[in-house]
């Protein structure tokens, strides 16, 4: 599995985040996003938090879910 990681700038005090398939052309349903960072390095920070979990899940034997199969279970 290739994921990848998308940090984007928007309003002047904001940053978002969020993990995905990079083979995903469409960036609707991440498997994981973090929204209202303060700074690009906090959202940087979360991600690798995140995508560091995610490797352990995947390593143990969970494949990880997208945002929509998460709240529909």
């Amino acid at each position: 599995m290739k994921l990848k990681v998308r940090v984007v700038h928007y309003r002047h005090d904001c940053w978002y985040a969020d993990i995905d398939d990079a083979d995903d052309r469409q960036p609707d349903d991440p498997y994981w996003y973090a929204d209202g960072c303060h700074t690009q390095a906090e959202a940087i920070a979360l991600a690798c938090s995140q995508l560091a979990a995610l490797d352990q899940a995947v390593a143990a034997g969970t494949l990880p879910a997208r945002i929509s199969e998460a709240v529909a279970a």
